[in-house]
């Protein structure tokens, strides 16, 4: 095995381990209330696919969009492996802490609750912020154009479907998530 192909499992392996804690976690869920409506989830998730598809397809680096970003070091490589598990284990992290209001639209669950625990304390969507992270880390350890447009791709999806979850979160929490706002950022955390 070689370093790139070293490099390039130690990259994806995190999302594995991400793809398969968010399946068992879906078993363990409340059942929705309210939720996005279809065109809005579909919508979004486009976005999101396409990025990631950018991202981790070797076959879409057409052009100049296969070619490098940075030149190519050892030190960009491992930050971007880091940045990745990072990311990701700020994401479960956050799972955990949602537990059964999670879900993967936009929704409010039955007898849903305001989560101000754990990352949540700090971060209104640590889950997009791992996310984000990971991708960005993902990006910088492949380091090609493709990544930066499927960066921007996943980052505009994320920043779309905070801003929903946002405006259902007003509606159902009203005074207290208008505190929490003051207390946690959207994708940044806030420590003051």
């Amino acid at each position: 095995m070689t370093t790139k192909e070293v490099f390039r499992l130690l990259v994806e392996f995190p999302w594995i381990v991400f793809v398969i804690y968010w399946i068992v976690g879906a078993l363990k869920t409340r059942a929705t209330r309210e939720k996005e409506s279809f065109t809005s989830r579909f919508a979004v998730l486009s976005i999101e696919i396409v990025g990631y598809g950018l991202i981790f397809s070797g076959s879409t680096g057409i052009g100049f969009l296969g070619t490098r970003v940075l030149p190519r070091t050892m030190a960009s490589v491992v930050a971007g492996v880091v940045l990745t598990w990072t990311g990701i284990g700020l994401a479960i992290w956050a799972r955990y802490h949602l537990a059964e209001y999670w879900s993967a639209r936009v929704t409010i669950k039955e007898g849903h609750q305001l989560i101000r625990t754990g990352p949540y304390a700090r971060l209104r969507h640590p889950i997009y912020s791992g996310l984000i992270l990971a991708t960005f880390g993902s990006a910088l350890a492949i380091d090609e154009w493709r990544c930066v447009l499927g960066l921007c791709l996943v980052l505009a999806g994320y920043c779309l479907k905070a801003r929903k979850e946002e405006a259902m979160l007003s509606r159902q929490f009203g005074d207290a998530f208008r505190e929490h706002q003051k207390h946690a950022g959207f994708l940044i955390p806030r420590f003051r």
